[in-house]
């Protein structure tokens, strides 16, 4: 496959953004002309109302998760010098999926300062899995990505028994809220839990693009990275931790929504290369357009049902991800 100039691929994605919201805001069980949107917010209507409390706030919403998952996706991929990791592989995801199904079973429906209990309790569980799987990892001689893969794969596999164990004692009403968490849902997006995903996840995101040259250097291994003068242990336990904290914040506003951050970075390296300095703020850009348009497939496919989003990722994303591969081992054939 060709590359592209990263900058041609950053001015694209920036263009394609506001597109992509425009979309989001005219489809749905209820088809809003995109030559009216501005019409609509100036004057007072039943469509107003649709924009401001619904449509907006969910394309926000789906911006910010997008990309949270996509640079996400990218950081594992970069630590673990594979591009097919995900931020699943440290057990992020099944721990948030274990906390959220307690929080269920145990009835907490109430909320702090606009925050369900729900949500808390799949952020309390990602950082409980990773920080297990941290710590089964580390040692005085330092961090081993190895170990931590093990042990990512043995608690994600624990999580996913109390999953199941949580499923077996719930009743066939928490059963089903219980499923369609896992399934993920932008349903809840509301103008506070907004604020606080901006405040945080935008603040981390803005924080991650410092660890690009560290990435770069690690892809030749770790010995070299060392020999360049990067603090290799220190970065590798920053990268967890600051994965787990937007996975984890991530899941806990959203539910599970899969192979964004495994699709998407890959999908942006095979464009422009490996080079991190372009790879992380391409891969959010990417990660956000493919979940507003995502969300908005997911109002429309079963209208006026509403589909899952993470069926929708899924659904869309298996199927290319697999022809990506395909592509790849011909070329690789070719190449021999």
């Amino acid at each position: 496959m060709k590359r592209l100039n990263p900058r041609y691929l950053v001015t694209l994605t920036l263009l394609l953004l506001p597109l992509s919201l425009v979309i989001a805001l005219t489809l749905g069980p209820e088809i809003i002309n995109p030559l009216e949107l501005f019409d609509v917010f100036a004057t007072p209507s039943s469509n107003q109302l649709i924009l401001e409390k619904i449509r907006l706030p969910r394309a926000l919403m789906a911006a910010i998760i997008g990309a949270t998952l996509a640079v996400a996706g990218v950081m594992m991929q970069g630590l673990f010098r594979n591009p097919l990791a995900d931020p699943s592989l440290i057990g992020v995801t099944s721990g948030a999926s274990a906390g959220a199904s307690l929080a269920i079973v145990l009835g907490a429906g109430s909320a702090i300062a606009g925050v369900s209990f729900i949500a808390l309790g799949a952020f309390a569980g990602a950082v409980l899995a990773t920080t297990i799987v941290y710590r089964l990892a580390s040692s005085s001689s330092g961090t081993s990505v190895a170990t931590m893969l093990l042990a990512g794969i043995a608690i994600s596999a624990l999580a996913g028994a109390l999953n199941s164990f949580f499923q077996y004692i719930a009743d066939n009403h928490m059963l089903r809220q219980i499923s369609l968490w896992q399934m993920g849902s932008l349903n809840g997006s509301s103008w506070p839990r907004l604020a606080m995903a901006y405040g945080v996840l935008g603040s981390l995101l803005l924080w991650m693009p410092r660890y690009s040259r560290a990435l770069n250097a690690m892809l030749l291994g770790e010995s070299e990275a060392r020999h360049l003068g990067i603090y290799v242990d220190r970065v590798k336990r920053q990268i967890i931790i600051l994965v787990a904290l937007v996975v984890g914040v991530a899941v806990a506003l959203s539910g599970t929504i899969s192979f964004v951050g495994l699709i998407t970075p890959h999908i942006i390296r095979l464009l422009i290369g490996p080079d991190h300095r372009y790879l992380i703020p391409c891969s959010a850009l990417a990660g956000a357009i493919l979940l507003i348009l995502a969300d908005a497939v997911s109002r429309i496919a079963i209208a006026p049902s509403e589909l899952p989003i993470g069926v929708v990722t899924a659904v869309l994303g298996a199927p290319f991800f697999l022809s990506l591969l395909r592509q790849q081992r011909n070329a690789s054939l070719i190449a021999r």
